[in-house]
């Protein structure tokens, strides 16, 4: 009994066939799974919000108190260099066609939509947005209770992207939270542990003169107001540090926050008083870690 002849053109043409099939399934697959990790990148960005505003509490809230409690907060785009809100019509002239969908890092990539920071760029973030995207937390009078700001820094092997919340007198921390970084485990990482985290709270943003009065210190080197740092984290701790004193300062959020705390007739020295009665009135939820979120796109849509 004679073998059948091989042929190769037989083979190749199952094997593309095959490769096409499976080609299709695995987009197919894709496709159909995006909405669902759209939707997991954005309530886990939701949960880093309430993380950082002190609204999380992980031993009861599921993912329906998380989409609940975030309707609380105001999503709000912000002129940087302004200070201001922009209008529906701002909006539109700027090509935003929706606020909640803005992602102020994709925006980094757009130079209409940002600007080139040169050498004057201690976060080491190449491009700043001309607007941001910031969470507000109003009171029954509508006044701002607590405000949400994004925030971005290189730390010691890439970018580390967080949330730091302000109280009512946009001075007082109340909170902090990181959901995206490649710092070392154990060493870097430990800027996730809750404990480290907490160390933030009741911190001051500014002194008496409005300058940016805090940052993170070498560990085991204490300065009043500072964070102590991680032990052989240096270099993680110097980019979270750059990082606060960035967005907190005239490139960042200072010109936003000055404008806040003017509308409420507030100045540093006389809103401390005002932050505290805020937090005893407010109900607080644990401080816990989270796992780095999904991006969104890179962009994380923050």
């Amino acid at each position: 009994m004679s073998k059948p002849k091989s042929n190769n053109m037989t083979t190749i043409s199952v094997a593309l066939t095959l490769c096409l099939v499976c080609s299709v399934l695995v987009s197919a697959v894709a496709v159909g799974l995006k909405p669902a990790q759209v939707e997991n990148a954005r309530l886990d960005r939701n949960k880093n919000i309430l993380v950082a505003a002190g609204m999380y509490d992980p031993a009861s809230d599921t993912a329906d108190d998380v989409a609940e409690r975030f309707q609380d907060f105001d999503v709000e785009i912000v002129d940087l260099r302004a200070g201001n809100y922009l209008t529906d019509d701002d909006l539109s002239a700027a090509g935003i066609a929706d606020r909640n969908a803005y992602d102020a890092s994709q925006a980094t990539k757009n130079a209409a939509l940002s600007e080139d920071l040169g050498d004057n760029d201690p976060a080491s973030i190449g491009r700043v947005p001309k607007y941001a995207k910031v969470y507000v937390k109003n009171d029954d009078a509508g006044n701002p209770e607590m405000v949400v700001l994004p925030i971005q820094g290189y730390g010691l092997w890439g970018t580390i992207y967080g949330f730091l919340t302000l109280e009512s007198d946009m001075n007082t921390i109340k909170g902090i939270s990181f959901y995206e970084h490649k710092e070392t485990p154990g060493l870097g990482a430990r800027i996730e542990e809750p404990e480290w985290r907490a160390k933030w709270q009741g911190i001051h943003s500014y002194d008496e003169n409005g300058e940016v009065a805090t940052g993170v210190t070498k560990a085991g080197n204490p300065k009043e107001n500072w964070v102590d740092g991680i032990s052989g984290a240096t270099l993680t701790g110097r980019g979270v540090s750059n990082m606060i004193q960035f967005w907190l300062g005239e490139q960042g959020y200072k010109p936003y926050l000055d404008s806040l705390r003017q509308e409420n007739g507030q100045t540093i020295d006389n809103a401390e008083a005002q932050a505290k009665q805020n937090i005893n009135q407010n109900e607080t939820y644990p401080v816990i870690e989270l796992a780095a979120a999904t991006p969104v796109a890179h962009g994380k849509e923050a």
